[in-house]
């Protein structure tokens, strides 16, 4: 059997290399991510689902895989690009090797590719639908090509969300936290149990008044893949949610539903943010914050400039991006960053210190 693949963009170009995983084709919408480490965190984060992931490291697969840096229960991409791809591992932890890996788990990938090229080139022409193959020739991968979906106007949150709910932390925890599951990254739910909150994750499309009746004391909305606009749902739940006016906190697809549940509205990005240093401007305290970003929809900068009701709370530094932002007559804020940052740096884990912080003094206004 051959091992040569094939890369074929929707603008036309195609890229020879070499077959990397599971033999066959694949394709999405592709995206590159600037990480030096944490690749397996970075194929296994739900918000990726439905794309192609380009590594920018040369060096892809040389330390190995292992189940235990899992951010979901196996890699969400449709694809893989990389430069230089290695079976060998030093890792003395590592179970298995990447190829092992993403064969088991049946990731197609291309390797030998000049990935800087590739990045430069998507970064100019914008995120577009790609296709890897090791099983097609060039004339037949076109026809397939214009059988994947745009990801302008897709709804995939409910595909990768928990088909069933399911409690994490410590039962006898100080504070109950209700997630609505539209993609959530393992570490969100393990730095909410290290904050002292049992928590209950709930399918994507589980009612308000369906979570309500946990009582719980605090809501977090999750991360996830698709186009925030399409999940009317979602923002119906999140606006029973902000009623409620129990503390409420949002990550990334979280952030927009916050944003779009107050009547503010998204939009796909040229190519989006995609790494692990991205720098943020905490405008409360003006301090700068190192972040691990994942996202190809942004909050609109018109619509809150014209929302009295809603403050900007974080920035991005490079593009003025909105990063973060409160309800001012209630207890919700959202970033569109990972403060979890699996992989990445924790600058940002004060975030939900605070979100406990919040659930804490609404607890005792309670009681009081």
């Amino acid at each position: 059997m051959s091992n040569k693949a094939y890369l074929l963009l929707e603008d036309g170009l195609l890229i020879e290399g070499k077959a990397i995983g599971k033999k066959g084709t694949s394709g999405g919408e592709i995206c590159f991510n600037t990480g030096m480490t944490g690749y397996q965190e970075i194929y296994t984060d739900p918000s990726y689902y439905g794309q192609i992931v380009v590594n920018t490291t040369a060096h892809i697969g040389n330390y190995g895989a292992m189940d235990e840096e899992q951010e979901s229960d196996s890699p969400k991409i449709m694809g893989l690009v990389v430069n230089e791809f290695s079976e060998d591992y030093s890792r003395k932890m590592a179970t298995e090797s990447l190829q092992a890996y993403l064969e088991r788990h049946n990731v197609v990938g291309i390797s030998d590719i000049d990935t800087r090229m590739l990045v430069r080139h998507i970064r100019s022409k914008g995120a577009m639908n790609a296709i890897i193959s090791s099983e097609l020739d060039p004339e037949e991968l076109k026809k397939e090509l214009k059988k994947i979906p745009s990801m302008d106007g897709l709804e995939l949150a409910s595909v990768v969300s928990t088909k069933k709910p399911y409690f994490e932390g410590n039962p006898d925890a100080s504070y109950k936290v209700a997630v609505l599951d539209v993609g959530i990254k393992k570490s969100i739910l393990t730095n909410l149990a290290a904050r002292g909150c049992y928590c209950q994750v709930f399918p994507a499309k589980t009612t308000f008044a369906e979570m309500e009746k946990w009582e719980p004391d605090g809501y977090f909305i999750s991360n996830g893949p698709g186009d925030p606009a399409t999940m009317d749902y979602a923002i119906t739940t999140v606006k029973e949610m902000i009623d409620s006016d129990k503390p409420i906190f949002g990550i990334c697809l979280g952030h927009q539903l916050l944003a779009l549940a107050n009547g503010i509205s998204t939009y796909k990005m040229h190519h989006g943010h995609r790494g692990l240093n991205h720098p943020v401007k905490n405008l409360l305290t003006g301090l700068g914050e190192m972040t691990s970003q994942n996202h190809g929809f942004a909050v609109s900068e018109k619509d809150i400039e014209k929302n009295k009701g809603v403050e900007v709370t974080h920035v991005h530094l490079n593009d003025k991006t909105i990063m973060g932002l409160r309800v001012k007559s209630k207890k919700a804020f959202s970033v569109q960053y990972h403060p979890e940052a699996s992989p990445g740096p924790h600058d940002s884990r004060y975030l939900f210190d605070d979100f406990v912080e919040m659930i804490k003094k609404a607890a005792l206004k309670q009681v009081s």
